[in-house]
């Protein structure tokens, strides 16, 4: 079972009008109008305000932008063959997720081999597989983008709860499909993004999450309320728990609840998050009763307890903890007790990190790091722990078990590790389960990996893995890409595109800098708050350790940040832009201090501090890339992505950096995406087409001669 924890008014003056270009020419520059905000008796001034309305000038602006970046990443002569390889060889490979177990079936989520999108897959007892829900077809019947944002099996595997959404939207629609036939017994039902669900024991009904006002006209509102709703097919959904409703035992509309019905108890657990922090509290009472909406509540997880994973089965509760333990335990007790007075069952480490724990009906597994490799300890029932020996190194990308079947389900992969899941077994060890294909034309004797420190300004060691091609060591193009923020952990994965970049002249590296918890809860909190630049002064120590080491040089070095890593490029590129030859902003938080204002960015005030107190005022403005921007500075290219339908980071972030850089005499080239959002929904055509992109940018600014526009 997964379960996953997510102002100033003013008077704005109109846009400017759309003005006429010639179409081989780049379009012009947005004009600013300047507006000015007083926090705290500081005076900011917001050039592009106005961006952020989208009006109909604007998105013209925007779209004759993206148009003419999509005209000169076309006229780069290599990079239609660079976007071939990458269909033809991606396509090869097959990828499986999130696989789990129910009744005497194998449930996953698989990439075939030249899929464009997860279809959900079902394994039979005898090993005979089929396709339950066939993405691509839906896909090509609808005309536009689909996703599977997540699936749950009924305990006796006759039925799936089914979440889809549209154009990278993440707005669930819920369905309840047949495993034997396909056929839709229930839903659809609307639930919105950030839900989820969790069968009743009967396998006739279920808890899900809902967002109730999703059409809300503040937009800060509309990730509100989230509620708990008990369904039972046939009748309409009830909501149980919830702020609104006045129901349970959260009256915060900004906390995020979900609920787990651990198998064989005749109990649910509701779990409460703020949506961006790790700690948890929770509460547990009868499951009949909390279908009923009259359950009495009993807490047994406080805030404070430091609880970030809860597994729960007949013999008692389980936590995963780093309560007096940096690097995290794992806790227990019985169903009567709290994890105020659980008892350590595998202590701390100094060496390793815990993150994720689940529970078999022969043991508690718990997968972790040590540094960033995978380790995975495994806790018989009333047994002592043990460290098992994995059949290969990397990081644990899956770990699943269920507590009426021995063994677990754990997934291995590296940079150059293609992923491949395993079942364990105690006395059989690791067994290949075969879901995951790999082309016969692979050969990764062409690459090698290099696991690196970068010493950071305090002295802090900062992870670095190095992905390149084999042989001496020479000066070539690179990328580093960093994170940094809510914890993540940004561990090696395996990806053709990343072989294909190098393959094309890109070194990549991956750079673990604080805001994750690669080390531990330490390494969270050493990147946050009034803490935070230390995320994008590890990005820069990362960048100086490539070119003193010899692998590139300032010329020819990018930086790379997804979603909030685009705190981390862009504070990077702008404090040090003597580093890098570009910049990759991909749907990057780019304006901090006005995320707030966003549906999605309330509950992440927590995570990067809010404008209404002084110390958040000063943390947003200081990791701020759009406010860091100075005239007569002058910062490397930056290429932007943004997706139309992102619920997380809106578009217009996205376009208020091109614009501030483009005034500021920088050079900026916004990529958008019609029918795409945060990029979770995507099909694999479209993220070859934005890595084609990204790669071409890289070795265009690089000063590669073959990769120049025409």
């Amino acid at each position: 079972m997964r379960w996953t924890a997510v102002t100033v008014s003013l008077v704005l003056a109109a846009p400017v009008a759309a003005q006429q270009q010639q179409p081989s020419g780049p379009p012009p520059r947005l004009a600013a109008q300047p507006v000015t905000d007083d926090y705290f008796g500081q005076t900011v001034e917001d050039r592009f305000r106005f961006v952020e309305k989208m009006e109909p000038a604007t998105l013209a602006w925007m779209r004759a932008q993206a148009d003419y970046t999509r005209r000169k990443l076309d006229s780069i002569a290599p990079r239609a063959a660079l976007l071939e390889r990458m269909g033809l060889f991606g396509g090869e490979f097959g990828f499986a997720y999130y696989p789990e177990y129910a009744g005497d079936r194998l449930f996953f989520l698989e990439r075939a081999p030249g899929g464009e999108q997860n279809s959900l897959v079902v394994q039979e007892a005898s090993g005979r597989r089929r396709t339950l829900v066939d993405v691509p077809a839906l896909i090509k019947a609808r005309g536009y983008p689909v996703a599977i944002d997540g699936f749950e099996p009924s305990r006796d595997g006759r039925f799936v709860a089914l979440r889809l959404s549209e154009k990278g939207s993440e707005n669930s629609l819920l369905t309840v499909v047949s495993v034997e036939d396909g056929r839709t017994i229930a839903g659809p039902v609307r639930l919105g993004p950030f839900t989820s669900t969790s069968w009743d024991e009967d396998g006739k009904s279920l808890f899900f999450t809902r967002l109730p006002d999703l059409d809300a006209a503040d937009l800060a509102l509309r990730y509100n309320n989230l509620e708990i709703v008990h369904w039972r097919f046939g009748s309409d959904p009830v909501v149980v728990a919830g702020a609104k409703a006045g129901l349970g035992p959260n009256r915060d509309p900004a906390m995020v609840p979900g609920i787990f019905t651990p198998r064989n108890t005749g109990r649910a657990i509701m779990m409460l998050s703020d949506g961006v922090t790790p700690e948890l509290e929770a509460w547990e009472a009868p499951i009949q009763d909390a279908a009923s909406g009259r359950a009495r509540w009993r807490k047994i997880v406080e805030r404070n307890d430091a609880v970030t994973g809860i597994f729960a089965d007949r013999t008692g509760l389980y936590f995963l903890t780093h309560r007096d333990a940096p690097g995290y335990k794992v806790t227990q007790t019985t169903w009567s007790g709290t994890a105020a007075g659980a008892a350590p069952i595998l202590l701390p480490d100094t060496e390793l990190f815990y993150d994720t724990m689940r529970g078999g009906r022969d043991a508690i597994y718990v997968a972790g790091r040590e540094r960033l490799k995978g380790v995975v300890w495994r806790i018989p029932r009333g047994g002592k722990p043990e460290r098992l020996a994995l059949p290969e190194q990397g990081s644990i990308q899956t770990l699943e078990a269920e507590s009426d079947r021995d063994g677990a389900i754990v997934t291995v992969a590296g940079y150059a590790t293609p992923s491949t899941t395993y079942r364990y077994v105690s006395g059989k060890g690791f067994v290949d389960l075969k879901l995951e294909r790999r082309p016969p034309s692979l050969d990764l004797a062409r690459y090698q990996v290099i696991e690196a420190d970068a010493v950071a300004r305090d002295g802090m060691k900062v992870p670095l893995i190095i992905l390149t091609s084999a042989g001496p060591r020479r000066p070539r193009p690179f990328v580093i890409e960093a994170y940094g923020s809510y914890g993540i952990n940004t561990l090696p994965l395996f990806s053709p595109r990343y072989l294909l970049g190098v393959d094309a002249g890109v070194g990549y590296a991956s750079c673990s800098v604080r805001g994750g918890s690669e080390l531990g809860d330490a390494w969270r909190l050493g990147g946050k708050d009034a803490a935070k630049p230390n995320t994008w002064r590890d990005a820069i120590a990362c960048a100086e350790t490539l070119i003193a080491e010899g692998y590139t040089t300032p010329r020819q070095l990018a930086i790379w940040g997804t979603s909030a890593g685009g705190i981390t490029a862009g504070r990077a590129a702008t404090e040090r832009p003597d580093l890098f030859a570009s910049v990759i902003s991909a749907v990057g938080l780019s304006n901090p201090l006005r995320f707030e204002t966003t549906a999605a960015g309330a509950a992440n005030a927590k995570e990067f501090g809010s404008t209404k107190d002084p110390a958040g005022f000063r943390n947003l403005l200081a990791m701020d890339s759009y406010h860091a921007i100075r005239d007569g500075v002058k910062l490397p290219p930056f290429l932007v992505t943004g997706g139309m339908q992102d619920p997380r980071v809106v578009p217009w972030q996205p376009a208020k950096l091109v614009a501030r850089l483009q005034e500021a005499g920088d050079t900026a080239f916004l990529r958008l995406e019609e029918e795409a959002g945060h990029g979770l929904g995507s099909t694999r055509s479209a993220r070859d087409a934005e890595h084609a992109d990204i790669y071409s940018f890289i070795l265009w600014q690089a000063g590669d001669p073959k990769w120049q526009p025409r």
